[in-house]
Order: C-alpha cells, then sequence, then structure tokens
C-alpha cells in the first residue's frame, strides 16, 4: 500500500513538473526585459532540478519496486503494462528535452517562440491520458 502511495505522489510531482516547465518557457520566450528573462531562468532550473528530476527518478524507483514486488507476477504478460511503460519511456524523452530548452533558455540561445512552447505544452496531456487509459480499462 505504502509503495503504490509514494509511487503516486512522485508521479503527481513529477507530472506537475512536465505540465509547468513548458509553460515558464512560453512566458520566458515573451519576456522583453533582462530581469525577467533572469527571473525565468532561476524559476526553470530549480523546477526542472529541484521537482521534477528527483520526482521522475524516484516515480521509477517506487514503480520499479512495486513491479518487482507483484505487479510484474501479475501483469507482466500483458500487452497494456508494456505499452504502459513506453509511453512512459516517451515521456523521459520529453523530460529530456524540457531540459535541452532549459540549458538553451540558460545560455540565451533559444530558437523557439511562444507558439512552440504552447504546443510542446499539451504533449504530456496526451502521455497522461494514455496511461490512465491502459492503467484503469487494462484494454489488451
Amino acid at each position: 500500500m505504502w509503495l503504490k502511495a509514494f509511487h503516486l505522489i512522485f508521479m503527481v510531482t513529477w507530472f506537475a513538473g512536465l505540465f509547468y516547465l513548458p509553460r515558464l518557457f512560453v512566458y520566458h520566450a515573451l519576456a522583453e526585459d533582462e530581469i525577467g528573462r533572469e527571473r525565468f531562468k532561476i524559476m526553470e532550473r530549480k523546477l526542472y532540478f529541484g521537482i521534477m528530476t528527483p520526482g521522475m527518478i524516484l516515480t521509477f524507483v517506487f514503480g520499479f519496486w512495486m513491479l518487482a514486488d507483484y505487479a510484474w507476477a501479475l501483469y507482466g504478460n500483458q500487452g497494456w503494462l508494456h505499452a504502459k511503460l513506453a509511453l512512459l519511456g516517451g515521456l523521459v524523452a520529453y523530460h529530456v528535452a524540457c531540459g535541452k530548452w532549459l540549458l538553451d533558455f540558460a545560455r540565451d540561445r533559444n530558437r523557439h517562440g511562444h507558439v512552440f512552447f504552447r504546443w510542446v505544452n499539451e504533449i504530456p496531456v496526451l502521455f497522461l491520458f494514455a496511461i490512465v487509459i491502459l492503467a484503469t480499462i487494462k484494454p489488451f
């Protein structure tokens, strides 16, 4: 029971960052003054390294612990679990891409506008919908 609770806590933490960081990128791309851009750099760095990355790591620690403890024995041969794990791999790739964009902003090398980041901001929603559907309905 505790494993699942901690897994969900850290998953929510990680997902909150995945939803919020690209929104900061939108506003950062729109910032016109140096003070504002510097503030966004600080907020983005703290969110990515202080909340998102530990949340992602601990999501996987507790998730794989649950898999090893009981879930793999129950669901290991079911396709929905493999699809869910593949989607989580996609979210890790998205997390890494956010880290690249964070470094681009930190080095004043961002080449994308606010419209790009508005679209990018929607990606984790699609992944989350699919993951929740797979985990609750278990369609295959």
